[in-house]
């Protein structure tokens, strides 16, 4: 999801958003005094009752012990000569940026040099920053845009920092704390689209304006090059700087899911990219690729959603219509990335929920090759990722629920037939984080209300005994087109498998796990769909007696936490403890808070009184009733969150006290963002806080 401020509040008297009804809108109030005392007296009513006993502070510090583990791979990025990797453990918990060469981190200890040391630099300018990355200037790397957030939100300062003397240029590019999105064009000037002042954020409080910054000049005397709606979600422009492919471009987005990309001409005219609305572009060197979230119908061709097409980008651009598909979709299978190397384009494929890496690459008479990188793993994931478009390297990760992340060095020539697993080479391997072997995994299918077949992992000990006791925790996301692939469980499997725990994956509709059509079933008026899939995967575990409702807990955040908040009030007799963070939950106010205007596309719009009809019904706020048996609940949530405003979990929490609600629990961490965690230690409080929650309410019945 995205992110952005509070939108200005022009309301007439019949207008749904109307907050006289609401008798928490104070709760609002970021940081008034009053909502400060609210907040202690919660984060102090779960602590004591959560985080004091001596088994909390025991998995507490076992979790921070395996987090700060030296023997955790230190992922890298190429800039240059060197490879950079962001860092953090117990000594530098803010974290080290630092650089390391090839031949160094193909060691197991590699001698790494310290670039910026994040904690140093927060105590000699008295602010807590998070690094939120760089941008290098190719291909000299000398130069780059660092990002630092003041409390882990995405609102950013953005400086200019010289990779050679290791130290901020002090008369450099600067940017104040906003959510700017910047771009190099040549050493000299840059692209940036921030807040330039009164009437130049959109509704959603991203940029609407893009413009040309020049060294030497003041930000308020840059050039304009586009100028958006207030409507629109934001605008930003952009520089490709692939060598003898150099192009420029200028991105507006409407929605969430709708866009329109102009290339900008070095003589400054815009031309518009004639595709459809909803279709992602990109560009590999002389080709345009189009992504297809719907049909489109070229003359007598009609390609079904989800579809990769790959155009000459100039004569595309000069009127022409030819295209190849690289990719096209059905009915079990879907693109979930792509990636490229200087020759190639690497496709992420996934055939239910389990996925296979595909090369196709250009041919001298414009057809194109494919062939297998990796076959489908056993219930596992694959990720390949260019290292730079110079050469035909590429970094490739292995990972499953059940098996430590390894990363492998990849090299493809122009015209090798036939890369596989002897053309990788081993680079770093994660060590397990605990005993694995005493687990498996399995993947079923459970059937939603309207007869789709919805898929979930399970991950359970080889010894599982199905007769309804074992405590489960089911976990969902169902939105936004974001797939829930195979992940390592790493602290989970500590936090909960190794308690003798069930720990589940729902692949509900909203998500992208078939392509855009499963994305598209659970929009707007069709939300519930994702809610029934959720309901009929923990019908599914009770009845095949994997666990029962009572000791069946669910979790989910932001988009989760929407779901997590809807099973709450729709489904409550169908579990035993309810784990909901950082969540949209007030959807009658969501498009005033924070980044909610720019996720319409999704829920629809509240303004309007006919979908106000039916985002009532999956907002969790307005469907809280009194004498209900409410399982427990705990609500996550962070201060500086500024994409899902904490406001949604502090009105929740306090409506449900209203109503009597006892066991309905708190806590707002002040850092963090929207992970609501700023360091290692954050991370490791808010893991023991879930995992204890949980264990105590789901095992209550058998103490």
């Amino acid at each position: 999801m995205s992110s952005l401020p509070e939108r200005p509040d022009q309301q007439s008297n019949n207008n749904p958003n109307l907050a006289d009804d609401d008798d928490f809108i104070w709760l609002e109030e970021l940081k008034s005094p009053t909502v400060l005392d609210w907040l202690q007296q919660q984060n102090l009513r779960t602590t004591r009752a959560l985080a004091e006993s001596p088994r909390f502070q025991q998995l507490e510090s076992q979790i921070l012990t395996l987090l700060n583990q030296d023997t955790q791979i230190p992922w890298v990025t190429q800039y240059g000569d060197y490879y950079y990797n962001f860092w953090q453990d117990s000594s530098h918990p803010r974290g080290l940026w630092r650089r390391t060469t090839l031949a160094e981190y193909r060691q197991s200890q590699p001698a790494w040099e310290t670039v910026i040391d994040i904690d140093a630099l927060g105590k000699t300018e008295g602010t807590d920053w998070v690094f939120q990355g760089a941008q290098p200037l190719t291909p000299a790397y000398r130069r780059c845009l660092v990002k630092l957030s003041p409390d882990g939100g995405d609102a950013v300062t953005v400086r200019e920092f010289d990779l050679v003397g290791k130290t901020f240029i002090s008369d450099g590019f600067s940017l104040p704390v906003a959510k700017s999105i910047v771009s190099w064009i040549d050493q000299d000037t840059l692209f940036v689209a921030t807040d330039f002042g009164t009437g130049s954020l959109t509704q959603s409080g991203y940029p609407r304006m893009a413009k040309r910054w020049r060294r030497g000049t003041a930000l308020g005397n840059a050039e304009m090059v586009y100028q958006g709606a207030p409507g629109d979600m934001s605008v930003f422009a952009y520089h490709n700087p692939t060598p003898g492919f150099e192009r420029d471009f200028i991105q507006r987005t409407v929605d969430f899911f709708h866009r329109e990309s102009f290339y900008l001409t070095p003589d400054n005219r815009q031309i518009r990219i004639d595709i459809p609305a909803d279709a992602d572009a990109g560009c590999h060197r002389q080709w345009l690729l189009i992504h297809l979230r719907s049909e489109w119908r070229l003359g007598d061709q009609a390609y079904s959603s989800g579809t990769l097409l790959a155009a000459d980008f100039d004569a595309y651009l000069a009127g022409s219509r030819e295209v190849t598909a690289l990719f096209v979709p059905d009915a079990r299978t879907a693109l979930s990335t792509y990636t490229t190397t200087r020759s190639h384009v690497i496709l992420n494929i996934m055939s239910d929920v389990t996925n296979r890496l595909e090369i196709v690459t250009p041919q001298a008479d414009n057809r194109w090759q494919r062939r297998l990188l990796c076959p489908p793993g056993a219930l596992s994931s694959s990720y390949a990722a260019g290292i730079n478009f110079h050469s035909d390297d590429f970094m490739l990760t292995q990972t499953g629920f059940l098996q430590p992340n390894s990363l492998y060095l990849g090299k493809l020539g122009p015209q090798d037939d036939h890369p596989g697993p002897q053309t990788l080479e081993l680079l770093k391997q994660a060590p397990d984080d605990f005993d694995c072997s005493r687990y498996q995994v399995r993947q079923h299918f459970a059937t939603s209300d309207d007869g789709t077949r919805v898929p979930y992992f399970e991950i359970s000990a080889k010894d599982l005994r199905l007769d309804g006791n074992n405590p489960t925790l089911l976990y969902g996301y169902g939105g936004f087109e974001i797939s829930l692939l195979p992940f390592y469980l790493g602290s989970n499997g500590l936090s909960w498998l190794e308690r003798g725990g069930v720990y589940v994956v729902a692949n509900i509709r909203g998500g992208g796990e078939y392509g855009p059509a499963w994305h598209q079933a659970a929009l707007k008026q069709h939300r519930s769909r994702a809610y029934e899939d959720f309901a009929a995967v923990a019908r599914a575990l009770s009845a095949r007696q994997v666990t029962s409702a009572a000791r069946l807990g669910i979790r989910g955040g932001s988009n989760g936490g929407l779901l997590v908040g809807n099973m709450l009030t729709h489904y409550p007799e169908l579990f035993g403890a309810v784990v909901c963070e950082v969540p949209l939950l007030d959807m009658r106010r969501y498009t005033r808070l924070s980044a909610g205007a720019s996720w319409i596309a999704e829920y629809g719009d509240p303004d309007q009184p006919e979908q106000w009809d039916f985002i009532r019904t999956f907002s969790p706020y307005h469907n809280l009733k009194a004498q209900t048996p409410y399982p427990p609940v705990l609500f996550y949530t962070a201060t500086s969150d500024d994409r899902v405003n904490p406001a949604h979990a502090r009105k929740m929490m306090a409506r449900m006290r209203q109503l009597g609600y006892q066991q309905a629990w708190f806590y707002e961490n002040t850092e963090g963002g929207h992970s609501a965690a700023a360091d290692k230690q954050q991370t490791a409080f808010h893991a023991a806080l879930v995992s204890e929650f949980l264990w105590h309410h789901l095992t209550a019945a058998s103490r």
